[in-house]
């Protein structure tokens, strides 16, 4: 048969073995550059793909797979279509969902009033009463815990192959990533287009602040089912509901 060399010949193993061969090609594929991006390329032959950075405060499962591979395909296919492709991958690492997750991974909390305390080291197991901690203390910690869940995140994405750009690794904590917000906000503010507005939000009554979220507690408790009526042309309509208060 025309293409084959008789003095290499091909042997096959009668048990193939998996072991071993996602480091391999992973270790390639990275030396290669093949998932690179090629930053001279005309704009008419990039394919930018600009996924929302996972939340890394959060617990990884097979949603996260099951979307990532999706947006994989894509990103092959468009290659093979000879589009230089953009893909990095970033980290969302930033706000109250990676405070709330420092809070009840290390058993503490953010008190501003407190001095910095260079040696402080968090306790092995998370007590019942929060440690209060200076501000400086707790932005250590946050940065300490993000970095271990971005590299839990990063392994199963190269654990899966994803075809995605690392070395253009970004995430919402570091500072190009505040650098090029604030520019963004600036360049908004100039052009008129940041704005304020009164909009409906959720609000604490007791501390009198809007709250986030993330901060609210769902807790069981007794209700009550009040039924609605609504006049209609002919009849009344009843509506029920079970989050109707009155005080």
């Amino acid at each position: 048969m025309s293409g084959l060399d008789d003095r290499h010949p091909i042997t096959l193993p009668d048990k193939p073995a998996l072991e071993g061969l996602e480091e391999k090609w992973n270790t390639r594929w990275q030396a290669a550059g093949t998932y690179r991006f090629d930053r001279s390329r005309a704009r008419a032959d990039v394919y930018a793909i600009d996924t929302p950075p996972p939340t890394v405060s959060g617990s990884l499962h097979v949603g996260h797979v099951f979307s990532y591979t999706h947006t994989d395909v894509i990103a092959r296919f468009q290659r093979m279509r000879g589009k230089a492709v953009f893909y990095p991958m970033g980290w969302d690492d930033n706000g109250l969902p990676t405070e709330r997750r420092v809070q009840n991974y290390y058993g503490v909390r953010c008190d501003p009033s407190l001095p910095y305390d260079p040696g402080f080291q968090p306790p092995e197991k998370p007590g019942k009463q929060a440690i209060p901690v200076s501000r400086p203390n707790f932005i250590d910690l946050c940065n300490r815990l993000t970095a271990e869940d971005e590299k839990a995140f990063e392994d199963l994405w190269r654990h899966l192959g994803l075809s995605v750009d690392w070395s253009m690794t970004y995430a919402t904590i570091d500072r190009r990533s505040q650098r090029v917000s604030q520019a963004a906000f600036l360049h908004l503010l100039k052009r008129g287009i940041a704005y304020q507005l009164e909009a409906p939000t959720l609000w604490d009554v007791d501390f009198r602040t809007a709250v986030a979220q993330a901060e609210l507690e769902d807790r069981s408790g007794p209700k009550s089912t009040n039924l609605l009526a609504f006049a209609g042309i002919a009849t009344f309509r009843k509506v029920g509901t079970s989050r109707l208060r009155i005080s």
